[in-house]
């Protein structure tokens, strides 16, 4: 959740293809949920050997090669013991941002040959020239190492009695250690706290209209489908950091939908049945609306979902329902995203299937535990120094918070996305059936808005790019200076200050990213004003704003953030 531009790997920015092959061997939903079935969790699945021994094979046949490099590592590490090395962290490596890695000799030199081992280690791999697969595996693999042996300090001192007693909690319950103090935070309480009523429950969803805020609003009303391994909120995080609560501020109808935690009992619920849901919902929001179409705003998983859904009303000759479509940090493309043809096979994805259909859901502990793994330096490591080293408590941050209060995956739901991303089906033309439709989105003709983040671990900015050469339609592509959910997460800055935020566009789309990205120019600042600008435009006409929610069909029931988000 860094907002830095260029990826990085151990603190060292790198570009072009290394950069998307480190990316890659960090990210893709698929590889997610396969693991997260398969080994509930453990980091055993991110630790391969066989991963190393291709790269061992490849540098003993490149003797020199690897000469050179050792050499280079033993002449900066006596550089390092003489004082005289200049290596030092990227300014986003958190690692060492305490004043001792600058101020004491002997923490100075820790840190300096840490990173030449690090460079050196990114080096090699470099040299092994190995083929893509392979590249990432290994990359995953000894990332993983590096983060783990890491050095880590803090001035503030340790309590180790505190922090042992958590350490045997954790380890006795099998969990890794907390990230955020869940009890400073409510959800209704300070959390999803845009004024709405739920507009209609089912089986599978709840339907939240937002009041509005403004004397008009547009006619087409806007309906956001959120991901469907996790909770909505994440999109009404707080007061100032909610895209709910600004998109309502400028004069939008906007319709949330809150998915069900499934039970064993929704273990049936697929790809379809989401789909169908999220027409229903439109159909809702159309209604309530009194306009005969709806602009659609789909994130992550639920991108996927309604990109399919779509497709199906394409396919029928109905996509005149749908006005436009926004996809935010989503790949239907999964091409090199770190994917099935570099961490899984089609073994261990039938095997995690299989495992998921007999419990009816994959856990949300298990996910989380996936997502730690994929950023474990920052995810895991960073808080076994805090917890248990220093004996400190975690800290209270709503994104975390929200990170760790998931959901569970429907089985259903979980096979049909581990089969799409082993065919990569979606992208294919008519290689997916959405409600018995062959899918091609090329003919979502609808205008599309693509938001993607620079620095996104879990969806390789490049892959969401490749949603621009799938659909059809006029697109406009946004790559924020942001990781996955602060991509999101992006309110403007207060009036007169300087914003951190940044983010690129251009007017072509090429279809190698990178071309793309070598014509864009930067704008400083959050893309919610681009972005409201941009659906304002496709949004018709202003009219009177409804003094209630919801209409006969459709009645208003509890209040927002209603009672799905509330289900453990």
């Amino acid at each position: 959740m860094t907002s830095v531009e260029n990826p990085t790997t151990n603190g060292h920015p790198r570009t072009g293809t290394d950069a998307g092959n480190v990316a890659a061997a960090r990210a893709a939903l698929d590889v997610m949920l396969t693991d997260a079935a398969v080994s509930q969790g453990r980091a055993s699945r991110f630790l391969d050997p066989v991963a190393t021994a291709k790269l061992t094979g490849a540098l003993v046949r490149r003797p020199r090669v690897l000469a050179r490099r050792l050499g280079g590592l033993g002449a900066e590490l006596a550089r390092v013991a003489a004082g005289s090395s200049e290596l030092a962290p990227a300014k986003s490596d958190r690692r060492f941002s305490d004043r001792a890695w600058r101020e004491n000799w002997m923490f100075h030199r820790l840190m300096q040959a840490y990173l030449e081992l690090s460079e050196t280690v990114d080096g090699l791999i470099d040299d092994a020239g190995l083929e893509w697969q392979a590249d990432v595996q290994v990359r995953f693999t000894l990332g993983n190492l590096l983060d783990a042996i890491a050095p880590t300090i803090d001035r503030g001192g340790a309590n180790l009695v505190r922090g042992g007693r958590r350490l045997v909690r954790d380890v006795s319950k099998g969990r890794l250690p907390a990230m955020v103090d869940t009890s400073k935070f409510e959800v209704g309480g300070n959390l999803a706290l845009t004024v709405g009523s739920v507009v209609l429950q089912t089986d599978v969803f709840e339907l939240i209209q937002y009041a509005p805020r403004t004397a008009e609003v547009y006619e087409t009303p806007l309906l956001i489908v959120p991901p469907t391994i996790n909770k909505y909120y994440v999109l009404d995080l707080a007061p100032g950091r909610s895209l709910v609560e600004y998109l309502v501020g400028q004069g939008h109808q906007v319709f949330m939908v809150s998915w069900r935690n499934p039970e064993r009992e929704q273990g049936t619920f697929d790809f379809d049945t989401y789909a169908g849901a999220t027409l229903e919902a439109g159909r809702a929001a159309a209604g309530i609306a009194a306009h005969e179409s709806v602009n659609v705003m789909a994130t992550c998983s639920g991108a996927i979902i309604a990109g399919g859904a779509l497709g199906h009303l394409a396919g029928e000759g109905r996509l005149g329902s749908t006005s436009s479509l926004t996809l935010m940090v989503c790949a239907i493309d999964t091409t090199r995203a770190g994917t099935v043809s570099a961490l899984a096979t089609k073994e261990m994805a039938a095997t995690a299937v299989a495992q998921s259909a007999r419990k009816g859901y994959l856990t949300s502990e298990a996910l989380a535990s996936v997502f730690a793994w994929l950023r474990p330096n920052d995810l895991i490591w960073n808080y076994v120094v805090n917890n248990y080293w220093l004996g400190h408590e975690p800290p209270a941050f709503d994104i975390l918070y929200w990170n760790q209060d998931g959901v569970r995956l429907a089985a259903g739901l979980h096979r049909d996305f581990v089969n799409l991303a082993m065919q990569n089906a979606l992208a294919t033309p008519r290689g997916f059936a959405v409600l018995g439709t062959p899918v091609d989105l090329g003919e979502v003709t609808v205008d599309s808005y693509i938001v993607a983040g620079a620095s996104d671990h879990i969806v390789p900015w490049r892959n969401a790019y490749a949603s621009t050469q799938l659909l059809g339609g006029d697109t406009r592509f946004v790559l924020s200076a942001s990781g996955h959910i602060q991509a999101l997460i992006n309110p403007p800055g207060r009036e007169g200050a300087e914003s951190r935020s940044s983010f690129q566009v251009a007017d072509e789309y090429p279809a190698d990213p990178d071309d793309w990205r070598a014509g864009t120019v930067t704008k400083r600042g959050s893309w919610w004003p681009d972005y409201i600008e941009w659906l304002s435009t496709r949004s018709g006409a202003l009219k009177a704003a409804p003094t209630t929610l919801g209409n006969r069909r459709y009645k208003a029931q509890a209040k927002a953030p209603g009672t799905y988000v509330h289900a453990v």
